[in-house]
């Protein structure tokens, strides 16, 4: 598997490189049980920060496409080949469209979409 990062394309580093490792995992190039160069192995490959390849590695983990087991490293999920079609960005941006457009039918303000957003968000996080 060749990953390939373009520095210059308006997607995300990290965006590009779950990508790119998803797209192998689909067309056969990667099966599961394969291993997967370590974070600072593949930034150092790529030219990129370790903690860019860090975030895609959690990303790809929590949608159980690779797994990491400590000392044995990172490899490909069992599960990869039905996980690697799944986009959760997708989901997330189909179910707060369709609850954005609720809340404006309903009369919900921008503003108040935000504020209540907003707080929610901050909630969940401490």
């Amino acid at each position: 598997m060749e990953i390939t990062i373009d520095t210059e394309a308006p997607e995300p580093l990290f965006a590009q490189l779950i990508e790119q490792i998803k797209a192998a995992v689909r067309r056969g190039a990667v099966v599961p049980g394969d291993a997967l160069p370590s974070i600072r192995q593949l930034a150092n490959d790529l030219g990129v920060n370790h903690k860019t390849v860090a975030k895609a590695y959690r990303l790809l983990e929590r949608d159980a496409v690779i797994r990491t087991q400590g000392y044995r490293g990172t490899s490909i999920h069992p599960d990869a080949v039905a996980n690697s079609t799944v986009d959760l960005k997708a989901f997330a941006t189909l179910q707060l469209r369709e609850t954005i457009e609720a809340l404006r039918d309903a009369g919900v303000t921008d503003s108040e979409i935000r504020i209540v957003f907003g707080e929610l968000m901050h909630r969940r996080s401490s």
